[in-house]
């Protein structure tokens, strides 16, 4: 049958709601970790730094399967202000997913701080030793992962719309589970 897919590809659904948990944990252990001076900001950076290049491999694959498979198209009827917003928060997501923990790196590098993987894999550093850069780029990792969490509720809350007010597939399509077709008849 040659028709359109109503939903994202089963790796791709997958990738989704993996990097979902994967991002939260990392959005609250960030905020634990600007939040304490205690013994366990060392446990927090520790988890913080390997799930950051996690999440960064994730997104590039991610990135790399979406541009393979693409995107079930969205409903015809749908208002064209509404399209865009959902494109713009694509690209930001992506742009996101990939830049914080690039920023995270870059900034750990200009700090000279060892970046430490699961097993005692080290990863070089990215950029120059530079007090001015670090600090620099640390604001900009701060200041982006509240812009990352802003993108995150609105794009929960365009979730809850499309599964809930408008009802029209938008949710079901990326929905870890589905009592719908995969396909559409083709026109």
């Amino acid at each position: 049958m040659n028709g359109v897919r109503l939903r994202f590809t089963p790796l791709q659904r997958a990738l989704h709601w993996l990097m979902a948990v994967c991002i939260l944990a990392m959005l609250f252990i960030g905020v634990g970790m600007v939040s304490t001076v205690m013994p366990e900001y060392l446990t927090l950076v520790s988890i913080h730094k390997p799930l950051g290049i996690a999440i960064l491999v994730l997104a590039l694959v991610r990135l790399a399967v979406r541009l393979r498979y693409g995107a079930p198209p969205l409903p015809a009827d749908l208002p064209e202000p509404i399209k865009l917003g959902a494109h713009l928060s694509h690209y930001a997501f992506y742009l996101l997913m990939i830049g914080m923990p690039l920023l995270g790196w870059g900034m750990l590098s200009a700090a000279a701080y060892p970046i430490v993987l699961f097993g005692g894999v080290h990863l070089p550093a990215i950029l120059p030793q530079s007090d001015r850069l670090h600090s620099l780029l640390w604001d900009a990792h701060f200041y982006f992962a509240f812009a990352f969490f802003a993108l995150i509720l609105f794009h929960v809350a365009a979730a809850l719309f499309h599964a809930l007010v408008r009802r029209d597939g938008v949710f079901e399509a990326m929905a870890p589970v589905s009592s719908h077709d995969e396909t559409a008849p083709a026109e």
